[in-house]
């Protein structure tokens, strides 16, 4: 079966300007999605989440490797009519109302008529936002209720894959939950789920797999549990540290490689 997402040694690179060189921000990214799984992909700010994605949905070109989605390259048309996507902080016209902003993205998807309406219906129920709330000014709504409404927005087109940058941050632990929810409740439609998050406790109850990154590279790939369940592996270099200050380590670790760390850690007169 085509995976939903793959990516092929995905690298990203951004000039800085004169004489500051260049930013490495993704380095040979493999990684494969499959139909109908929630992925997340995990890691602290600045660890290249955000321009991964953007490279997926077509948004970057890659200095290297490749994209693709259902099969298609990512960036081209037929790509893009696979995806819906929700940015960490999106902007909305605010004077519009929540079903104004949803049918304003059906259009621009080039849906009408009696279909788009019965879809824009059916999705404002699916985020929680239906009868008046749905009728609202966007300026009305809080960051969850934002977050709900670009969810519909990016469904209404009824994409294979949907994209979420950090869709949780900045949202209230109740908004997170029905975050979260939707996620769920999308899976169980057959839909495909990438989203990015910083922080544990958001991908661990929703995620089928993971992709671990720090600094554009991926450290870890599988499912949380085993991931967690994995045991620890430490690397632990010091300098300055007595005899009796490797025995205290040597409870956590073997005592032989924390002797050889100790001692490569060190200026090299201190070793003798």
């Amino acid at each position: 079966m085509t995976p939903a997402v793959r990516t092929q040694g995905l690298r990203k690179e951004f000039a800085l300007g004169w004489f500051r060189g260049r930013l490495l921000a993704v380095e040979g990214l493999d990684m494969e999605v499959r139909k109908g799984e929630v992925f997340g992909l995990l890691g602290p700010n600045g660890s290249g989440k955000s321009t991964a994605m953007k490279m997926i949905l077509g948004l970057l070109r890659p200095t290297g490797g490749r994209a693709e989605v259902c099969g298609y390259r990512a960036g081209t048309i037929s790509a893009r009519r696979q995806i819906g996507f929700l940015p960490e902080n999106p902007y909305f016209p605010n004077f519009l109302s929540g079903i104004e902003l949803v049918r304003y993205y059906g259009r621009l998807s080039g849906m009408g008529g009696r279909k788009l309406e019965t879809r824009i219906a059916e999705l404002m129920e699916l985020v929680r936002l239906g009868g008046e709330a749905g009728k609202r000014p966007l300026r009305t709504y809080s960051k969850g209720m934002l977050q709900r409404a670009g969810l519909a927005g990016a469904l209404v087109g009824d994409p294979e894959v949907l994209m979420l940058d950090e869709p949780t941050a900045g949202v209230d632990p109740a908004g997170s939950r029905e975050i979260r929810d939707l996620i769920l409740e999308l899976k169980e439609r057959g839909k495909t789920v990438i989203f990015s998050s910083h922080l544990l406790e958001q991908v661990e109850d929703v995620a089928d797999r993971v992709i671990v990154l720090h600094r554009g590279k991926k450290l870890r790939e599988g499912r949380l549990e085993d991931l967690l369940s994995k045991k620890n592996e430490w690397q632990i270099r010091m300098q300055g540290l007595d005899e009796r200050g490797v025995q205290l380590l040597g409870e956590s670790a073997p005592r032989e490689r924390l002797e050889d760390y100790f001692l490569r850690s060190l200026p090299e007169e201190s070793r003798k």
